[in-house]
């Protein structure tokens, strides 16, 4: 049965000679998974594979089976074109390091409106930020992990727990302002730090994760991501 729906690229993989395989995190159907035809071909008259690359925001006509783990596209098209987000190296690094942590924790396959909704919204934001937007990746794991029902609600509470599992984070005033300020205020809020402080912020929040989510196993990203960055 065909359904439309908006979707969030989040990665994808290749199948056979010519075809993909995507994962794409729906505003109607939660986690799908989707096979792509074609769209490696040397014949394709149309670059289609650029609709599939991380964080891409698309308008969607599928075809949706419940009790099937994988599905078809009948029409696709991107509903946000970016102009900015995959030539900016710092912005194109950080939504890579975004899509593979949101590949390895949404799990959901039902509809999660407010999820998708801040998912929709964290993408705009970081394609038309012209500033303060260097933090985006920090606030938004931390924002995201309310969605995933980890989320702490103040910096303390953050560090106790990493404390209880030995983690070495000694966060100095600076760095826990700024955890409180990530974690109550909007994306994009002014907040400034070091570079050094944004990095051991960085490291933290990911070791944060691993506490709840055992199968994190390794963010592929995070090296490119931190090199960017520093």
């Amino acid at each position: 049965m065909l359904h439309k729906t908006r979707g969030i690229v989040l990665s994808y993989f290749r199948y056979r000679e010519t075809s993909i395989i995507v994962r794409v995190y729906t505003e109607e159907f939660g986690l799908q998974s989707y096979l792509v035809n074609g769209v490696r071909s040397a014949k394709s008259k149309t670059n289609r594979i650029a609709f599939f690359q991380p964080l891409t925001l698309l308008d969607m006509v599928v075809y949706y089976k419940p009790d099937k783990d994988l599905h078809r596209l009948s029409e696709v098209k991107i509903n946000y074109p970016f102009q900015h987000l995959p030539f900016d190296i710092a912005k194109s690094s950080m939504a890579l390091f975004v899509s593979e942590m949101l590949t390895k924790t949404l799990k959901e396959e039902a509809s999660n409106p407010s999820l998708y909704h801040f998912l929709e919204e964290s993408v705009q934001f970081l394609e038309e930020s012209e500033a303060d937007y260097e933090n985006f990746h920090i606030t938004f794991l931390l924002k995201l992990a309310f969605f995933l029902g980890f989320g702490p609600s103040n910096a303390r509470e953050f560090e106790s727990q990493l404390q209880e599992q030995k983690y070495p984070f000694l966060p100095d005033e600076t760095a826990e302002k700024a955890l409180n300020s990530f974690l109550r205020q909007r994306l994009g809020t002014p907040v400034k730090i070091s570079r050094q402080t944004r990095a051991e912020l960085l490291d933290a929040v990911v070791a944060f994760y691993r506490i709840h989510i055992d199968s994190l196993g390794e963010i592929k990203s995070l090296a490119v991501l931190r090199e960017v960055l520093s």
